[in-house]
């Protein structure tokens, strides 16, 4: 029999060109089947119903007339959506098979419970449509999906059930939506062998950032159970990103984030029923826990640049975990059709201006801002009462929401993570949106004026009012060479791939003291000598920060380091300096726990700040945990690109000291490649440059605190504003007797700051002094590096 007469094909005959014979999701199965079984990639065995059944099916019930006159009174206004789409799915469902293709799908059924030894086979039945998933489309969620279906007849209702749901309201309107034929998309129903997850996990995971298109990383979402919770975006899960580069090598660990989702449901089958299935709330134990460990995550993520090398694109991939077996299994996989189709010449940079109080937050999806009035629809049957260009607020979403959602100027949930269905629509329609925030419907109202803003990394934010923002266009194509290196301050992990298109140089400020005050949180102190600590409050707060830790000096160690990691995993290989912390006395008293271990200073500006800090009794412990972060991310991670430097180290002596104490730790200079610089913000620095430069192997000025204390002025006096002046003589000669002395000693310079970019001329000087390479904020990139240019053409003419 050819295909063409085929009513049932095995996925092990089926390959990626077989879409038009059984629909996109199907031929990916049997593609991955035939060609990635080899290479550890498991998809759980099973058959397909063809298009060529489907048609069958309508003919001999004489349903596509009656279907193409119910779509032409819906065309027409007579029908609406709803009664048009419940019209047709009554009429499929009340249709009777041909005995041939009930005939070949129950031997199928047969077949495959003898493949699998399985006297009571459980198995899945998802719908796959032959338009599916082609690059400019992305059809998930649009057709129905039945799970622990047991036996003959309930197989065969579920087929007809698959069948109907090419017309679900949201399938009709999709394709209307997209241009796609309704007569020309027909339907193939996957039949596969189920996964035990409902014992264990599933979820959800791409092969490229989703938010920012970094192609780097891999994002999983996991959540116990069966993973239809996870798609629809009903509870929140874990996420997980992982930087692909480093998975090459054996034995690192590059997992960059991990953050523990509510997970506040699971889907479990329903006892005894085929093809039924339950949510039943999760334990306090589950809700805490991670669904996935570290080589469960590791795993996935290698069989997802698997599928994505084999594809030749990023990809949107379904997976499972038998919680019986511990076997990971991948159910489904299609081209990811948001990010990886953009063509982007230019960055948008939202700034806020203003804000009124922060209402809610979650996860971001996109990178923009929105401004307007809430709609708030906590269900899909109050959908029709929706105000064109509001702030959508509602639970979650499902597909039946796709004609209001591209109606909204914002999306909110209260539930659903990056892989939720509310996060690919908002995706696919360029809408910022914020998902996951757990009390947006309590806490906003009908008519209220809000901002939603996704523009400051994964952290999206409601504020209060309607706040005044700008939008810059960074246009890529503007951006010219230089010899002179230009590179990043960068010290918010959360939006470091935001900027990964951008031509940089490496990092050349990476603030440590950012990822502790924000991912962190407590003062190493407090968790080294945790029972020092006598407020009851603040003894609480951290044991529920700490809570899945037994040392809770490993707490600051693991956040720490993947909050580094995503900084050194934006522009990896290309180095990333990063600056042990320089908190002042009262900014480390802010942590949690720290008022107990700090002193109270006149001037913490010059105070017991850097690197005094480092080898002091008060802070020897604290500054340990650093540099075990660190040497995690070089040697347990595999982030070699990272530099480490030393901040406000008063003399040689001190060098010496610090130094020892990072030997101690395992960061010893020149070990496993490990390079150490010293910042250059103190006069002592440039006097002394000589000796610094046999002690370090680069120097970083800081010329904010450089210039404060050449010209004596306190840099936050708004009395002595007018005074403080990067470009002043004195400022300048330091500058270039830094540059001289680290030159002829072999040892690179830069610079941090935004001088180069507020002032061509200070640019100009610092490339005529010879300096390496000048570090900027990303919105301030492409003015400096075109200040640099045009310095280094000036320079260069005879």
């Amino acid at each position: 029999m050819s295909s063409a007469d085929q009513r049932v094909i095995w996925f092990d005959k089926l390959t990626r060109h077989d879409v038009g014979l059984v629909g996109g999701k199907n031929s990916s199965l049997g593609e991955m089947v035939r060609e990635l079984g080899a290479k550890g990639i498991q998809v759980p065995q099973g058959f397909a119903t063809t298009a060529n059944a489907y048609r069958a099916f309508l003919k001999a019930n004489t349903l596509e007339p009656v279907i193409a006159e119910t779509l032409a009174q819906l065309n027409e206004g007579k029908l609406s959506l709803q009664t048009a789409g419940a019209q047709i799915r009554a009429a499929i469902i009340s249709g009777d098979w041909p005995e041939d293709i009930r005939a070949a799908i129950a031997k199928a059924y047969k077949d495959l419970a003898h493949r699998t030894g399985s006297e009571d086979l459980a198995v899945a039945v998802r719908s796959s449509a032959t338009a599916e998933d082609l690059p400019d489309a992305s059809f998930a969620g649009q057709q129905e999906t039945f799970l622990n279906v047991k036996g003959e007849e309930a197989l065969i209702t579920a087929c007809r059930r698959c069948y109907a749901s090419l017309f679900t309201d949201r399938a009709i309107a999709y394709r209307q939506l997209k241009g796609f034929a309704h007569d020309q998309v027909a339907l193939s129903a996957g039949v596969q062998h189920m996964v035990r997850a409902d014992i264990g996990a599933a979820g959800v995971m791409f092969s490229i950032d989703t938010e920012s298109g970094f192609d780097q990383i891999v994002l999983i979402n996991a959540a116990w159970g069966l993973g239809e919770n996870v798609v629809q975006g009903i509870i929140t899960p874990d996420e997980y990103q992982v930087f692909k580069p480093l998975l090459k090598s054996p034995g690192f660990v590059p997992i960059v984030a991990k953050t523990c989702g509510s997970k506040e449901q699971k889907t479990i089958y329903a006892s005894g029923q085929s093809g039924e299935t339950r949510n039943v709330p999760t334990s306090k134990t589950e809700q805490s826990a991670f669904a996935l460990s570290d080589d469960d995550i590791l795993s996935l993520a290698r069989q997802a640049v698997i599928i994505e090398d084999h594809y030749g694109q990023p990809m949107d991939i379904e997976w499972a975990k038998d919680g019986a077996t511990g076997d990971l299994y991948i159910l489904q996989a299609r081209p990811e059709t948001v990010q990886s189709r953009s063509s982007i010449t230019a960055l948008k940079s939202y700034k806020i201006e203003q804000t009124g109080e922060t209402l809610s937050t979650g996860l971001s999806v996109g990178s923009a801002v929105a401004a307007g009035s809430v709609c708030l629809i906590e269900s899909a049957a109050d959908i029709d009462r929706f105000v064109d260009g509001a702030i959508l607020v509602t639970p979650t979403t499902d597909p039946d929401w796709v004609p209001i959602m591209k109606r909204a100027s914002a999306i909110v949930t209260d539930h659903g993570g990056r892989t939720s269905h509310a996060a690919i629509v908002s995706r696919e329609l360029g809408l910022p949106a914020v998902v996951g925030t757990g009390n947006a419907t309590h806490i906003l109202h009908d008519q209220q004026e809000v901002t939603v803003s996704c523009a400051s990394g994964e952290t999206g934010i409601i504020y209060d009012g309607l706040a005044a923002y700008e939008v810059e266009d960074i246009r890529l194509e503007d951006i010219p060479d230089t010899e002179t290196k230009v590179m990043l301050n960068l010290a918010n992990p959360s939006a470091a791939f935001r900027w990964w298109r951008l031509p940089v140089d490496g990092v050349g400020l990476a603030r440590m003291e950012f990822v502790i005050s924000n991912e962190v949180q407590i003062h190493p102190m407090a968790l080294v000598r945790f029972d020092e600590l006598r407020d009851a409050e603040t003894i609480a707060k951290i044991d529920q920060l700490t809570r899945e830790y037994k040392n809770k000096s490993d707490y600051f160690v693991d956040k720490l380091a993947l909050g580094l990691s995503r900084i050194a995993a934006a522009v990896y290989p290309k180095p990333v300096i990063i600056r042990m912390s320089d908190f002042k006395t009262n900014e480390y008293a802010g942590l949690l726990g720290g008022q107990a271990f700090e002193p109270v200073e006149a001037n913490p500006m010059i105070g017991f700040r850097g690197a005094s800090r480092y080898y002091s009794d008060a802070y020897r412990e604290g500054f340990a945990l650093e540099c075990r972060a660190l040497k995690k991310l070089r040697e347990v991670m595999g982030f070699s690109n990272v530099i480490v430097m030393v901040p406000f180290c008063r003399t040689p002596e001190e060098a010496d000291k610090v130094l020892a104490v990072m030997a101690e730790h395992g960061l010893k200079r020149g070990e496993n490649g490990l390079d150490i610089y010293v910042m250059s913000e103190i006069p002592s620095n440039v006097i002394s440059a000589k000796e610094f430069a046999t002690r370090f192997d680069g120097f970083s000025i800081g010329s904010n605190d450089l210039t404060q204390l050449t010209l004596g002025i306190d840099r936050d006096s708004e009395d002595l504003a007018a005074l403080f002046d990067e470009s002043d003589p004195a400022v300048i000669w330091m500058v270039e007797t830094l540059i001289e002395h680290a030159h002829a000693s072999g040892i690179k310079v830069g610079l941090c700051g935004q001088a180069p970019s507020n002032k061509p001329a200070f640019a100009e000087l610092l490339v005529k002094a010879g300096i390496d390479s000048i570090s900027v904020t990303p919105d301030s990139f492409v003015s400096v590096r075109q200040h640099v240019a045009l310095a280094e053409k000036k320079l260069a003419k005879p």
